[in-house]
């Protein structure tokens, strides 16, 4: 896989010239859009391979943006927001964003932050060309939580929950190890590919976001926390 072509939408022309320079110097295919609109439209035109999203646009929210994307494609989205609210967070990568970089951030995080990315992109596609192996057709049952991993399904008393794509991936490795305790970086390097400090936040934003659904459709905790360790499916 050559580089990935990337998409900035970031009406900030400081910081998105900041972007521009950085991406160029590393080799990286990029296109800009200065709001939402232009956003969607690139999305849709060019097909770039990730999406480096501020959530302050001028004409649209990003979160509403993300949620356009999501309608009809998968493709990573990077948030670069200078809401660092929890809540903020939380509802961004609900809706469906990949990672979550604060303002002001530094030309590293922003690139290991890519790269990570394309690492996962690189395993998705080698996995939708691989044979499925017979795991991959199991399903996890315990009690009311059922985990389809061929359809990617997660249901609660037989009720499908919407699971973000991380959800559901973290979810996966937790029941497939269920009753271990999976360290932090454990879940780092079989999810976002990486073992960095900086997805430390992500990965607790996520897991938050996760026990609530489950808790919320089942009315029982299945996720319990390791504090300076990791986390154990029940």
């Amino acid at each position: 896989m050559n580089k990935p072509a990337i998409l900035i939408v970031e009406d900030d022309k400081s910081i998105r010239n900041l972007i521009t320079v950085t991406l160029e110097a590393e080799g990286y295919p990029f296109y800009v859009a200065e709001n939402a609109r232009e956003a969607i439209l690139a999305s849709t035109s060019k097909q770039p391979d990730i999406v480096l999203l501020d959530l302050g646009l001028p004409d649209m929210d990003g979160v509403e943006v993300i949620k356009k994307i999501r309608s009809w494609s998968e493709m990573p989205i990077i948030i670069v927001s200078a809401r660092s609210d929890d809540r903020d967070k939380v509802e961004a990568l609900d809706a469906g964003a990949d990672d979550y970089i604060t303002k002001p951030f530094s030309v590293e995080e922003l690139l290991a932050r890519v790269r990570a990315v394309t690492r996962r992109l690189k395993a998705l596609r080698k996995a939708a060309k691989a044979p499925v192996e017979p795991a991959e057709r199991e399903r996890y049952v315990d009690g009311e939580l059922e985990i389809d991993f061929a359809a990617k399904l997660v249901r609660v008393k037989g009720e499908e929950i919407h699971l973000t794509n991380m959800e559901y991936k973290l979810l996966a490795v937790l029941a497939r190890n269920s009753g271990k305790v999976l360290t932090y970086k454990y879940l780092l390097r079989q999810v976002w590919g990486s073992a960095l400090e900086s997805d430390m936040a992500s990965l607790r934003v996520f897991m938050v976001s996760l026990r609530k659904k489950l808790a919320k459709s089942s009315g029982r905790q299945y996720l319990q926390t390791h504090v300076g360790i990791g986390y154990r499916l029940i």
